[in-house]
């Protein structure tokens, strides 16, 4: 039977790490292989998903837990690239050539993986595995999810807020149900806030492959036209092509609510900052850090790891000073947390 649980507060805000680091931080090559499964020289290895290090978001805050698992158990790491166009034939060849090497934990970070994480994790039983957002049965595997919707809903809030046109956005990289609960949570918290604002969506693709989450053009065009309809804050789950949304809105001076890490805090988006209001925050790099810490203490994880608002694993920053400015902002996003983790509020998914 699979062992659900709620993942403990390991390493809460290891995500809102300074990301800078990822500019200057190592990659290691796939190259060379042996069978030293459980080499006690190696440690955590994660392999990115599409758009990669650098996304400034999502694959960035997996990178943050991996270097602060290389820095407190000083073991070495490897973290992968993915390739254009690649199949899961690919990507059993990459998790196959780091179990070979001895890595241990191993982490693909996105929903892209399960199917050849489910296939290798079989083959070696002795390593760990972890996966992003996805649900991958194993005894040696632990499934890393998020209440992305959780984290949306605050951010609907702070956009009802903050909007003085009564019309907001939201993009969404590719149309998925991973990213339908950051839609659904945004729009809920929204109406919840204010019934009369209107919510703007779009998907910039059908499928990962046409480039949605890698794709910074298509976010600033997506942004664009709704900020030509009127929207004057733009919430965007769209990985690197979100980059694109928040350079939109603020050469036009509106809001942008940046996703995954704190967008505000990073260095390639600091000449956007002023108009990041907010982020909704998960700590990818949090689950990637406990994960490993799981092993290094000789007690890996396993099963469905849960991390929402209860243990702090998504949120919404704060970093904006005019975050707090804005009337009401800031009692609405708090009162609306403390109800959603009392169960009063229940957050959909779809």
């Amino acid at each position: 039977m699979r062992r659900i649980s709620k993942l403990t507060r390991v390493a809460v805000g290891v995500a809102s790490l300074a990301l800078a680091a990822t500019a200057c931080g190592g990659t290691s090559s796939e190259a060379g292989s042996s069978d030293g499964e459980g080499d006690s020289k190696k440690g955590l290895a994660i392999a990115y998903d599409i758009g990669g290090k650098g996304d400034q978001s999502f694959n960035d805050a997996a990178f943050s837990g991996l270097e602060k698992a290389k820095t407190d158990f000083g073991y070495e790491t490897a973290d992968i690239e993915p390739t254009e166009g690649e199949t899961d034939a690919d990507k059993v060849q990459r998790l196959t050539s780091l179990a070979k090497q001895g890595y241990n934990p191993i982490v693909g970070v996105g929903f892209a993986y399960g199917p050849a994480m489910q296939e290798v994790a079989a083959k070696y039983p002795k390593v760990s595995f972890g996966i992003v957002d996805s649900v991958v049965e194993g005894k040696n595997v632990a499934s890393l999810v998020f209440a992305e919707n959780e984290a949306s809903y605050l951010a609907g809030v702070a956009a009802a807020k903050a909007t003085k046109t009564n019309t907001v956005g939201f993009v969404g990289g590719v149309d998925i149900p991973l990213i339908h609960k950051f839609e659904a949570g945004y729009k809920q918290g929204v109406a919840d806030t204010n019934p009369k604002v209107k919510v703007l969506s779009q998907y910039l693709t059908q499928t990962a492959e046409e480039g949605g989450f890698s794709s910074p053009d298509k976010g600033k065009a997506a942004a664009e036209s709704q900020l030509e309809n009127k929207a004057d804050v733009v919430y965007q789950a769209a990985g690197l092509s979100g980059q694109g949304v928040i350079e939109a809105a603020a050469t036009q001076k509106k809001w942008a609510i940046g996703v995954d890490s704190d967008q505000y805090e990073q260095q390639a988006l600091a000449k956007y900052k002023n108009y990041i209001l907010t982020s909704a925050l998960k700590d990818v790099g949090g689950a990637v850090y406990a994960l490993a810490k799981s092993v290094e203490d000789k007690k890996p994880l396993t099963g469905v790891q849960t991390f929402d608002l209860k243990v702090d694993g998504v949120g919404l920053s704060e970093t904006n000073p005019e975050y707090a400015k804005i009337a009401g902002l800031k009692d609405a996003v708090d009162k609306a947390k403390a109800a959603i983790i009392d169960g009063s509020i229940k957050v959909k998914t779809e």
